[in-house]
């Protein structure tokens, strides 16, 4: 009996898996058929044109098929029988092609992480909901640490939430490590909004490592406007801090983070600081009044016992008498608190307005000093029109010495700023773009700590050439901490090393008297190696090394200008 038991179901498990592998070929062989179907030329009577207008691509397709497979196409067929063709030039050959491998046959290729947003919107665009689905899921699944700035910069015309979202999250757990990667930096306003309401959501305690991030992003920003008034990026800088400051939940702010934010003080919205000053007094307030409500308590219970008393015993009354001057105590103390919390009240207002008094007080003391710098470079655009863009020469007597040492009337009255590192970017490939085959060639450098330098050639860089001979080269010093040498001019001593063209640095004058990096900083200095150093310094002296820059390598470039005819 058993054994027939196990014929049974040994016989009905073959039986089964004869059938799954028939489905497997019926669903087979299908897909070979539709398959033959779309790739040949039998019984189309529909045209897919893509690509270029002026020469389209043509796909040959079967109006049947895309109808009951795509709502898109079903639209538009429905009651155009006389249509034959459509003409889909948004899309290339390899998009349609994949797209339509879908509606045939149900199949589709995800060849690499670089076309899921393009298939996520062609799906999008033909109603395929399923495939959309599908689609979606396998970005999410895509999606990681080294890929999400990608998906996010190219969901910016998909404007999908979930792979928003995804991407947030990812950005949210590894901030520590990416505040400084410049994709970061790339973000939009719009992203950065929606970045700080994703957090809110999370209930995320504010951090100030990310509020760092927005100052940088911002100064990036102010940058990028090219705002030519120093109050004109000031205001927009402090609009911009309204504009993210107003989404924190301010009473997320711990008193340690809000001592930090005090130095950007000129820039929070006054509102924010006066919430935080008053969120700090009602702590204290309400720690009184829970003392006073406690009080109240007491002598509410005391009065209670005393009325209990009063009513059974007439004997006690002396004792009610006593309560009742303790109550009258009670009561004085309670109307001298209240006194007290007035007085704070008034505290507040007066440091309210001391607040606002000390702004307004800080705009005024600081107007004569922008004015006196305007005045300035009023006068240099005035008398030396060819230094009318310069960050860096800010006196009339820097103009004038360089005027005197280069002593060519012809390449001073021509000369034009070729190259700002600030304008043109901090890379010696710009550089060298800028600045290669010129000939006379000015360089001015000036680093963070406002010293200013630099050198004159008259020969020129010129790419990968190497050392280049120049018996009239020459650099110079405008300002440093030597205030009683400069500004000074310092001649060639080696014109064999009078300058260096290399296509990985930017200028370099002498063996190496000075130099500049790749990205044009940092930059190094060995002052006195081919050029003659000022009297009483001796060369790889400690004072040579810091002449020009303040140091041998530690010092940081804050702006490379370039002048050439």
């Amino acid at each position: 009996m058993d054994n027939n038991n196990n014929n049974q179901i040994e016989n009905a498990n073959q039986n089964e898996n004869e059938m799954k592998n028939l489905e497997k070929k019926v669903t087979k062989n299908l897909i070979k058929n539709y398959s033959n179907l779309l790739n040949g030329n039998s019984f189309n009577d529909f045209s897919i044109f893509v690509e270029n207008k002026s020469n389209p691509f043509e796909i040959k397709v079967h109006k049947s098929i895309l109808s009951s497979r795509s709502p898109f196409f079903n639209e538009f067929l429905k009651g155009q029988n006389h249509l034959n063709k459509i003409f889909l030039n948004q899309f290339n050959k390899k998009e349609m092609e994949s797209i339509l491998s879908y509606i045939y046959y149900g199949n589709i290729s995800f060849e690499n992480q670089e076309n899921l947003i393009q298939l996520l919107e062609i799906s999008i665009y033909f109603k395929l909901n399923l495939l959309k689905e599908i689609i979606q899921k396998k970005i999410l699944n895509s999606i990681n640490y080294s890929n999400f700035f990608q998906f996010l910069f190219q969901n910016r015309n998909l404007n999908s939430n979930e792979i928003e979202i995804k991407c947030f999250e990812l950005i949210n757990q590894n901030f520590s490590q990416i505040q400084n990667n410049e994709n970061l930096f790339n973000l939009t306003k719009e992203e950065i909004i929606k970045f700080i309401q994703f957090k809110q959501e999370k209930k995320e305690i504010f951090q100030f490592d990310f509020f760092q991030f927005l100052n940088n992003w911002i100064e990036k920003r102010i940058k990028s406007l090219k705002l030519k008034k120093y109050k004109h990026k000031m205001n927009s800088k402090k609009r911009l801090f309204h504009s993210f400051f107003s989404l924190f939940d301010k009473d997320s702010i711990s008193k340690q983070d809000f001592d930090k934010l005090k130095q950007f003080d000129f820039f929070l919205p006054n509102s924010f600081l006066i919430h935080f000053e008053r969120t700090i007094f009602q702590i204290q307030e309400q720690e009184n009044q829970t003392k006073i409500k406690e009080k109240e308590k007491k002598i509410k219970e005391k009065d209670k016992k005393i009325k209990r008393r009063d009513k059974r015993i007439k004997s006690f009354q002396s004792e009610t008498q006593k309560q009742k001057q303790e109550i009258e105590k009670n009561q004085k103390e309670n109307q001298d608190l209240k006194k007290e919390i007035e007085k704070k009240e008034k505290e507040i207002e007066n440091k309210e307005k001391e607040i606002e008094d000390k702004w307004k007080k800080e705009i005024e003391d600081m107007k004569p000093i922008f004015d006196e710098y305007e005045k300035k470079m009023q006068e240099i655009k005035k008398n030396f029109p060819q230094f009318s863009e310069t960050r860096i020469i800010t006196e009339e007597e820097y103009v004038k010495k360089l005027k005197e040492w280069i002593n060519d009337n012809d390449f001073f009255s021509k000369m034009k700023k070729g190259f700002s590192a600030k304008r043109d970017g901090f890379s010696c490939q710009n550089w060298h773009k800028a600045v290669d085959g010129k000939g006379k060639t000015l360089v001015i450098i000036k680093t963070k700590d406002n010293f200013i330098f630099g050198g004159f050639t008259q020969v020129g860089f010129n790419g990968n050439t190497g050392y280049i001979n120049d018996s009239n080269a020459f650099i110079f010093s405008l300002r440093n901490d030597k205030g009683d040498r400069i500004p000074a001019k310092f001649t060639i001593k080696q014109p064999q090393y009078a300058i260096r063209s290399n296509l990985i640095c930017g200028p370099w004058f002498g063996g190496i008297d000075f130099i500049l990096s790749s990205n044009l900083q940092p930059g190094g200095s060995n002052f006195g190696l081919s050029y003659n150093l000022p009297n009483g310094i001796t060369y790889q002296s400690n004072e040579a090394k810091s002449y020009l820059a303040g140091s041998y390598k530690s010092w940081v470039v804050d702006e490379v200008e370039s002048y050439f005819i």
